[in-house]
């Protein structure tokens, strides 16, 4: 319910101000009971999302003003935006079983099903990214069965899970062998990693390990105060 919520907010359907419908509707709605509604509402007051006027109702909160270094964009709105052509050639798009390191990522139990995909993205037909991504598979259920030359996992978890979190961790690192030859770049040129996870109404829709090549990548950056 919480997740449905913030969608309809992140999607405009309701905007600021809106008044939401009533515990007793949202009971009907959902089936819930009357008390997991009511511990619903008030998390998602606390994260920001409405706000609870005593006796008056519940309403869509104010939008946050927002800082941030990075923007989360895909690669391939980058690529369009230098009026480059993008395509994606997906090596690895699987079912598994969490290991311990894909678990503590997602914050899901090691051996829960996630979905894994690994991918190399082009700009006028040269590699400048290797995306390898683990994604929870109870909030992108359809993640396998998306044409990933048409979209990308960012567009797609963006639509059915939209973003309202994000954190990037940025490193300057060494290629492996096989990363180099997906890349085409020689073993000791050096490589920028960006690892991304996403939330959307407080759950880690995915993590992604993003190496770019540094002679073929520039990280930019915007600072709003």
């Amino acid at each position: 319910m919480k997740q449905d919520i913030c969608k309809k907010i992140a999607g405009g359907v309701w905007q600021p101000h809106d008044r939401i419908p009533s515990e007793a509707e949202l009971v009907a709605q959902y089936g819930f009971s009357r008390m997991t509604i009511n511990r619903a509402l008030r998390e998602l007051t606390d994260e920001g999302w409405l706000v609870r006027l005593q006796g008056v109702g519940t309403f869509v909160a104010e939008p946050k003003g927002q800082s941030a270094l990075f923007e989360v964009r895909s690669i391939a709105e980058e690529i369009a935006a230098r009026r480059h052509q993008h395509r994606c050639e997906v090596l690895t798009l699987e079912r598994v079983q969490a290991n311990a390191i894909q678990a503590s990522a997602l914050n899901v139990n090691e051996s829960d099903v996630i979905f894994h995909s690994i991918m190399v993205h082009y700009e006028n037909d040269l590699p400048v990214q290797i995306e390898d991504r683990c994604v929870n598979a109870d909030i992108a259920v359809d993640y396998l069965t998306q044409d990933y030359r048409q979209t990308t996992p960012h567009a797609y978890l963006s639509r059915i899970a939209p973003l309202t979190e994000g954190e990037h961790i940025v490193e300057a690192v060494r290629a492996t062998a096989q990363e180099c030859a997906w890349l085409t770049i020689k073993e000791h040129e050096p490589c920028l990693l960006i690892r991304r996870t996403t939330w959307s109404a407080s759950r880690i829709v995915s993590h992604a390990r993003l190496l770019f090549p540094g002679s073929r990548y520039r990280l930019q950056g915007r600072f709003i105060s």
